[in-house]
């Protein structure tokens, strides 16, 4: 595993101090948050928690690379609309022109350019928060069909197009 450490960017997203309350009192912990692709079309976002803040952090990064998916990348965008869903959180992903940039705030941002995708327009609707953001993100990336899949299950010639 470590050998493939070099070829993968690992962002942070975020560190939180969490509590559990038991019998004697409040036992600390840290939670951190990580994506982690090589803006290749691979992307993973992991989450972990441990006693102390380095450990939390590559915990979560070895979980971001086991839970990593592979997405077809087409010029620098995805193939068509899609919607990522988690909670009550909702990323609106379509696809963009060249020269369109990343628009997106936030942690869609991060995950988008980790994958590789260079034009996109988002959406964020429903709740801000951090994780369900990212896993929305990442959900939606799950749905996107590939150009052939799309091609031999509708039976006709399908390619990229942008409504302006």
């Amino acid at each position: 595993m470590e050998k493939y450490a070099t070829e993968f960017i690992e962002k942070i997203v975020q560190i939180r101090r969490v509590t559990k309350v038991v019998k004697g009192g409040k036992r600390l912990a840290f939670r951190a948050t990580v994506v982690v692709g090589d803006a290749n079309g691979n992307v993973g976002v992991g989450v972990s928690k441990a006693k102390e803040v380095p450990s939390a952090i590559k915990k979560a990064i070895t979980v971001a690379k086991r839970q990593m998916i592979k997405i077809e990348v087409i010029n620098g965008t995805i193939p068509h609309e899609v919607i990522g869903k988690l909670g009550a959180s909702r990323i609106f992903l379509k696809p963009a022109p060249k020269g369109t940039g990343v628009i997106a705030g936030g942690v869609v941002r991060l995950v988008l350019e980790l994958a590789g995708i260079h034009n996109i327009v988002t959406k964020s609707q429903g709740a801000s928060s951090i994780i369900n953001n990212a896993f929305a993100t990442i959900d939606g990336l799950k749905q996107l069909m590939d150009l052939s899949a799309t091609k031999t299950k509708r039976g006709i010639d399908v390619s990229v197009r942008f409504v302006q």
